[in-house]
């Protein structure tokens, strides 16, 4: 059994190395609002997942590329067309949708 994060001195405060990382700015922003509302920092991330990491002897989920059907590839373009469009109407709210749709 391994005892990860139990320093030479027998007790359970760990022995820390700083560490940095590039990670793209949006990316970062979600992800630390994520963890906030788990109740995790950064670093407590990163830590857990690094830890499940050597548990699992690799990465603690699938990596893989998404395998989309021609369907959704053409929805997902499509869409990327429409929220590009300043001509098509948008809504700030369902009340303002279901009032179109009944006119």
């Amino acid at each position: 059994m391994h005892n990860i994060g139990i320093d030479k001195r027998g007790d359970d405060s760990m022995a820390t190395t700083p560490t940095q990382v590039r990670i793209d700015s949006d990316v970062k922003a979600a992800a630390t609002q994520l963890f906030s509302s788990l109740g995790l920092d950064m670093s407590g991330a990163v830590n857990m997942f690094l830890h499940q990491c050597v548990l699992r002897g690799g990465l603690p989920f699938a990596v893989e590329m998404p395998q989309y059907s021609q369907k959704t590839l053409d929805a997902m373009a499509e869409a990327r067309r429409i929220s590009s469009d300043a001509s098509v109407k948008g809504y700030d709210s369902m009340a303002d949708l279901k009032a179109a749709l009944d006119e």
